[in-house]
């Protein structure tokens, strides 16, 4: 394990990122003191459609629009045709 001071982290710092990637351990030390380890960023994977396979909620169970939250979010006029 390699440990540098603050200066020369900022000196070299792609060189000593290149060393990481090549699998170097490498610290960074302040007043000789270690206080952050240089490590390569593991990338995570998003999955979407966890649920994909599962069965869609009953339509029976759902009510439909309830007109007072329409007229909260849309105003009293919600309803009416526009006007032509």
């Amino acid at each position: 394990m390699t440990q540098v001071n603050v200066h020369e982290a900022k000196t070299q710092l792609s060189a000593l990122i290149a060393r990481v990637l090549d699998g170097e351990q490498i610290t960074i030390a302040r007043a000789g003191k270690p206080v952050v380890d240089l490590i390569p960023h593991e990338r995570t994977t998003i999955v979407y459609g966890l649920l994909k396979d599962e069965p869609l909620p009953d339509p029976a169970l759902f009510d439909g629009i309830d007109p007072e939250i329409q007229e909260m979010f849309y105003g009293p006029d919600w309803a009416e045709e526009p006007a032509q």
